[in-house]
């Protein structure tokens, strides 16, 4: 910190730096702090000078941001959303309750974490949950979170993530579309498939549980919780990962569409940012949903023995 203060000119440069750079004005800026804009641009004049780099372009009213000063905004605005955090936190608790912020897809989300809300807040009452929802496949840095769900390569080493369980997948359908007449109108089965996904999954399995023959089509979408709708509104045939469609397995609103597993040699985590230890309340309902899901994937082994679950050690 010593060091951060010599490198400063004053530490409220920084906060008129950041209004600058968001409003891309100085004028914006200073209606903002509400001061003058001579103010600021004396402010950030001399924190330019104490620098010595120049930080904005000004020209015709705007000011736009230097390779320097892209690179000084996004370390203040990292900066200052950690601080606020922090600060949120600090309120929280002094409140008695705590906040915890997780990154998941939003298929796990609202397939696999929504049902199962209110026993998570039973068992968890002073705790509040934030969500940073990806659609699509998990990817993507941890930051600004307790913990993520992410999918890794089993053997790439220098993970810090906790074991949900190894990647499977299986066709999954609705009661109704498997057991559809043979005479239904509708020829042939539809695919449902997740855009960034390999295009061709359904060809591993030339016997899925249906009575439909014909030419198989396709609906394609970007967002995998749409995918599992579709398959609960009998739609089609999409392929599940356990890790999302547990509950519904369980439930009997989606059942297996074949008898064999896709693996894969990823698996799934719950990792959480390197830049931060971990907070025992995380920990704790990391290790919940973790407890959950691996009971959950025993029941459906005991459901549909067929599919070997336990036996491949999932």
């Amino acid at each position: 910190m010593p060091e951060l203060r010599r490198m400063l000119s004053s530490s409220n440069a920084l906060f008129v730096f950041d209004a600058a750079a968001r409003n891309g004005s100085f004028t914006a800026a200073a209606a903002e702090l509400n001061v003058t804009q001579p103010a600021v641009s004396r402010m950030l004049g001399r924190l330019e000078d104490h620098l010595g780099v120049r930080l904005f372009d000004r020209a015709a009213g705007r000011a736009t941001l230097t390779e320097d000063g892209e690179l000084l905004y996004r370390s203040v605005l990292d900066g200052f959303r950690s601080i606020e955090s922090g600060l949120v936190e600090i309120e929280r608790r002094r409140k008695g309750t705590e906040t915890v912020t997780l990154s998941l897809s939003t298929a796990f989300t609202t397939h696999w974490l929504m049902p199962r809300i209110d026993k998570l807040q039973r068992q968890f009452p002073s705790i509040d949950l934030r969500f940073q929802l990806i659609s699509g496949s998990l990817r993507g840095p941890v930051e600004n979170v307790d913990f993520g769900m992410r999918f890794r390569d089993r053997d790439d080493s220098g993970s810090n993530g906790a074991l949900v369980m190894k990647e499977v997948m299986l066709p999954v359908c609705s009661p109704g579309y498997r057991d559809a007449e043979a005479d239904t109108p509708i020829e042939g089965n539809t695919i449902i498939q997740l855009a960034d996904t390999p295009g061709d999954w359904a060809a591993q399995y030339p016997d899925f549980l249906t009575r439909r023959r014909g030419p198989a089509k396709t609906l394609n979408f970007s967002d995998y919780a749409v995918v599992v709708q579709a398959a609960l509104l009998s739609q089609g045939i999409a392929l599940g990962w356990l890790t999302v469609g547990s509950h519904w397995l369980l439930t009997g609103a989606l059942v297996p569409a074949a008898e064999t597993l896709t693996t894969t040699r990823r698996i799934c985590e719950l990792v959480h940012p390197r830049s931060r230890p971990i907070r025992p309340i995380a920990i704790e309902i990391r290790d919940w949903i973790i407890e959950q899901l691996r009971a959950e994937v025993a029941e459906i082994d005991q459901l549909y023995p067929r599919l070997g679950l336990m036996a491949a050690g999932y």
